[in-house]
């Protein structure tokens, strides 16, 4: 629940609901994430006017359509550039980037790097179907060596890209992996990652059905064992590393690393003032601001 001045407001997972119905085939792991995401934010209590959802382009990236809250559905492989500008423009918002492994860690590989370099405030969630789903199924930079692909007819001969591992080392400070196919561990994930301060990535194992016929669920129900049930230690920076280099009969979901450093708002000194810069008059005349904005159109 979420209270204004007046009123205590109850919300429940329906509150988040988009206009527009998703077209995702059935089956689709992205229906998990968008469910979990949905129990998450009634769960914690945030209103969906408090909420901007930021995504790129691709299955996954359609997410803002059919998520109730404020949503920029932007280029390829930009959504976090564009999240760090909504970020730095109003702090006060609560900032979601959704997208896929193709929109991440490809083109979008370099502002992965940096946005976890600059520990800016964001919630990154990413649904990795290890396949290019929406172009009908070439090889990702997840797909494993030696997949069969549209791309790849004779199997990949590149080596994947590890996500946990390398936001760890770019200095994510708050690194998890979950499944769509367990939603409660997924919601709890959420949760704690909108909660944190600083950059959170979830690495989301979220099946393409249709493409993707090696990473089903089938597939990652009898490999996955929870961090958790280990006793696994999140504040353990080479225990987290280690643990994310495994892959084979078992992978790891759960928290992989969390811990606390200043944000790129704590380092920025205009934002020590408190009021958020959209709500700020702008430091030039009405016509020169005119002036500027024909100039960009």
């Amino acid at each position: 629940m979420s209270a204004d001045t007046n009123s205590t407001i109850e919300l429940n997972a329906k509150d988040y609901k988009g206009k527009v119905d998703p077209d995702w085939c059935p089956g689709c792991g992205d229906f998990g994430v968008l469910r979990s995401l949905q129990a998450a934010c009634s769960t914690l209590g945030i209103m969906p006017h408090e909420i901007v959802t930021v995504s790129g382009i691709g299955c996954s990236s359609n997410f803002p359509g059919y998520f109730n809250a404020y949503g920029m559905h932007t280029l390829h492989g930009r959504a976090l550039a564009v999240a760090a500008g909504v970020k730095l423009a109003n702090h006060e918002l609560t900032v979601i980037v959704t997208g896929g492994d193709g929109d991440g860690f490809g083109i979008g590989g370099n502002h992965f790097t940096h946005a976890a370099r600059r520990n800016v405030d964001l919630t990154y969630l990413v649904m990795n179907n290890q396949i290019y789903g929406l172009t009908t199924g070439q090889v990702s930079p997840t797909s494993r060596e030696g997949m069969k692909t549209k791309s790849t007819p004779f199997g990949s001969i590149e080596h994947p890209y590890n996500p946990i591992t390398s936001s760890i080392m770019n200095g994510a400070t708050f690194v998890a992996r979950g499944f769509s196919g367990d939603p409660k561990q997924l919601q709890e994930l959420m949760k704690m990652a909108i909660q944190h301060r600083g950059f959170a990535f979830i690495d989301i194992f979220s099946p393409c059905v249709t493409f993707n016929k090696d990473n089903t669920y089938e597939f990652f129900r009898p490999r996955l064992k929870k961090l958790e049930d280990e006793g696994h230690d999140p504040t353990d920076w080479k225990a987290a590393c280690e643990k994310g280099l495994v892959w084979g009969d078992e992978i790891y979901t759960g928290l992989y690393f969390q811990t606390e450093r200043s944000t790129l708002l704590d380092e920025e000194p205009i934002m020590a003032e408190g009021v958020p810069m959209s709500q700020r008059p702008l430091a030039m005349t009405d016509e020169q601001a005119e002036r500027i904005i024909k100039r960009m159109m």
